[in-house]
């Protein structure tokens, strides 16, 4: 007998129904069945006048089964559970307790009425997943907020707050005080009243062709080659050109069409990916340390950047410099960063002078011995930032976990022979360090677990997605960088240009190429690196970058670098001065497309992650993937270099007992 998922108390009349599946009262099979037979039942009961609909625990609906997706659909399907309900000649309330997501947000959406808890927030965030609403999100959103806001909910993913979703008509109130007592009340009142027009049959204006046409260049543009968003789109516009059932027709078509596509498998395993990052098997069972108030050694670009994550997450910060001038800095980059925020609206004025309140300033290292954690975050050089741990050492107590942030330094000689060797580890914060979403935790030789179980609770508080790294030059992220570098100037030398290499991997669903990035990053940071190990002995191949910085073409910074830039003008421009530079010791190219291009540096990217993985540095290739999606602009469609070239892998051809893998050579 299965398990009771759908529950159900009776109240004067009314019925409380309880979705209760956890842990987010996902729609399976099972549920969906649960529920339509409760639906049937409730609709013959004439003893019943009007029906709640719930969530068990904090969350209303977190959507459908995912695992289900890689099968075929199984009935009964949630439109019809949507359309029974909106069809009830009774009326359903949804009580909506928490996150209402995706078919959660559908459910909600076929009922007559919705009344929200302080805490629910609504979203279709289907799209980021490769696919769009499937259970009438695309037709009913809409016609309940009209055109425009539906279209930037559904084809951005945008999650919708309580309070907003009042003010725009998807809520027709909200709870003052306990949510299911006034639901049941509400339902009490309007059990004797004409049931309101359905959200299928609310009329829906045409905002006209250049509504759509402008939206549609607006998505396709963010979207990098995922498909789902403008298909969203599309079945928007027919259901408010064509009506209601033609717009379902579409929308179900699309959503069955698009669930079985690469991007839609590229992003469904990124979201069990990033979800199995935060709580690391490894670390099951452990304690971590109680953070609340931190230490931020340096306040440069870096460390501000630091600085502004923690506080933002709510994180008392002492962020110390050596000066005052270079205090007051490091605080104005600080304070530049709220104001950034919100006028971004990510956060009001009220909010970002409390996040600026939680960081003081100060003049020297002393303020560290109240902290419950330190990062060091100063200039990336060997001999300061030991300097900064021997004084570190010499001011906190034993117990307390004390970070580098570091990008190709190696973080165990840093620490080398210093007391307390447990609570040493490396976190590789990324450039800004409020917005980037990766962070490397590195566990040095003698790094507790405990140590590695407070850094990984540390970037669930800030939002990002934790990546545990060995400690080899450059981690994973920067490593893979490093040869995929070394793999695009091996085509310059083979006659491309950088623009063509930038092209193809823009092509792709990158952001930028590796020029391109190298140009806004600074062509001296790596140039720095190859430097310092030359100068300690180390046998390090001169490579076409060091021509151009040593010319003095250092990037955007310079207004030179692999390109020229006009005066307060970021768009790259080819260069005649580096195809001068470079014609010595290039050749004549072969013509080569942009998909063979980007194959063979995707080619080049995997390889060196299979390396990571033989060696170690890397626990799966899943976090390899993590690293190069959340750290370094690979598409997210794509699902990372690892899941791209897997895919593309044919099973084993068996010939004379020996298998051959085969790899398609189209990207």
């Amino acid at each position: 007998m299965n398990t009771p998922l759908i529950t159900r108390q009776d109240h004067n009349g009314v019925a409380l129904v309880t979705i209760d599946n956890p842990p987010v009262n996902a729609l399976g099979q099972t549920a969906r069945q649960q529920l339509c037979a409760m639906i049937a039942r409730l609709d013959q009961d004439d003893n019943i006048r009007a029906v709640v609909l719930t969530g068990q625990g904090k969350v209303f609906v977190g959507g459908a089964d995912i695992s289900e997706f890689d099968r075929p659909p199984e009935a009964p399907h949630l439109p019809d559970a949507i359309s029974a309900i909106e069809a009830s000649r009774k009326p359903w309330v949804a009580a909506i307790n928490g996150a209402a997501l995706g078919g959660g947000a559908e459910l909600a959406l076929g009922c007559h009425y919705r009344i929200l808890a302080n805490s629910a927030r609504i979203a279709l965030p289907e799209t980021k997943l490769g696919i769009i609403p499937g259970a009438g999100g695309t037709q009913r959103l809409p016609r309940l907020i009209g055109n425009a806001l539906a279209t930037d909910v559904i084809t951005n993913g945008r999650e919708i707050a309580a309070a907003e979703s009042l003010d725009i008509g998807f809520a027709d109130r909200a709870a003052a005080g306990d949510l299911i007592e006034e639901a049941l009340d509400f339902a009490q009142q309007i059990a004797s009243k004409p049931l309101p027009v359905p959200a299928a049959e609310r009329p829906l204006a045409d905002p006209g062709a250049h509504f759509w046409n402008t939206a549609l260049k607006r998505i396709t543009k963010a979207a990098r080659g995922n498909p789902a968003p403008a298909a969203a789109l599309s079945a928007i516009r027919t259901g408010t050109t064509s009506g209601f059932a033609a717009g379902m027709a579409q929308e179900r078509e699309t959503f069955l069409s698009l669930r079985g596509s690469e991007e839609a498998a590229a992003l469904r395993y990124l979201f069990f990916a990033e979800r199995a990052a935060l709580r690391p098997s490894s670390l099951r069972g452990e304690t971590s340390s109680s953070l609340r108030h931190i230490g931020v050694v340096g306040g440069g670009t870096m460390g501000s950047g630091i600085a502004a994550a923690l506080a933002s997450a709510g994180l008392h910060v002492e962020l110390a410099e050596t000066s005052r001038d270079a205090l007051q800095a490091g605080m104005a980059r600080v304070e530049g960063i709220f104001a950034a925020q919100v006028k971004r609206g990510l956060c009001d004025e009220v909010e970002a002078a409390d996040r600026l309140v939680r960081v003081r300033g100060r003049v020297g290292c002393q303020a560290m011995a109240r902290c419950d954690m330190v990062i060091e975050a100063v200039f990336e050089d060997r001999g300061i930032k030991r300097a900064v741990f021997e004084e570190l050492v010499g001011i906190c107590s034993p117990d307390m976990i004390i970070a580098t942030n570091t990008s190709y330094l190696d973080p165990d000689t840093l620490v080398r022979d210093l007391p307390g060797q447990d609570r040493f580890i490396a976190l590789h914060f990324f450039s800004p360090a409020h917005v980037m979403k990766l962070l490397e935790i590195v566990p040095l030789k003698g790094s507790s677990t405990r140590t590695l179980a407070t850094c990984f609770a540390l970037a669930g508080r800030l939002g990002k997605i934790p990546v545990q790294a060995g400690n080899c030059e450059g981690f994973i992220g920067n490593r893979i960088v490093k040869r995929l570098r070394a793999g695009a100037e091996a085509m310059l030398r083979d006659g491309l240009g950088p623009e063509q290499i930038d092209r193809a991997m823009r092509d792709y669903g990158f952001g930028m190429g590796p020029f391109e990035t190298q140009d806004m990053a600074g062509l001296d940071i790596a140039f720095r690196a190859r430097e310092a190990a030359r100068a300690c002995g180390e046998n390090v191949p001169e490579m076409l970058g060091d021509i151009l910085v040593r010319a003095g073409r250092l990037g955007q910074k310079t207004r030179a670098g692999w390109y020229d830039y006009a005066d307060d003008d970021r768009t790259p421009q080819p260069s005649a001065e580096v195809a001068r530079l470079l014609k010595p010791l290039t050749g004549v190219p072969r013509p080569q497309s942009s998909a063979e291009i980007a194959t063979r540096l995707i080619a080049i990217m995997a390889d060196e992650g299979q390396k990571i993985l033989d060696e170690g540095i890397a626990r799966n290739p899943e976090d390899i993937d993590l690293v190069k999606v959340h750290g370094y602009g690979f598409p997210r469609h794509k699902g990372g270099p690892m899941f791209h070239t897997a895919r593309r892998a044919v099973p084993p051809l068996h010939v004379d007992g020996e298998a051959a893998h085969v790899i398609v050579p189209e990207v």
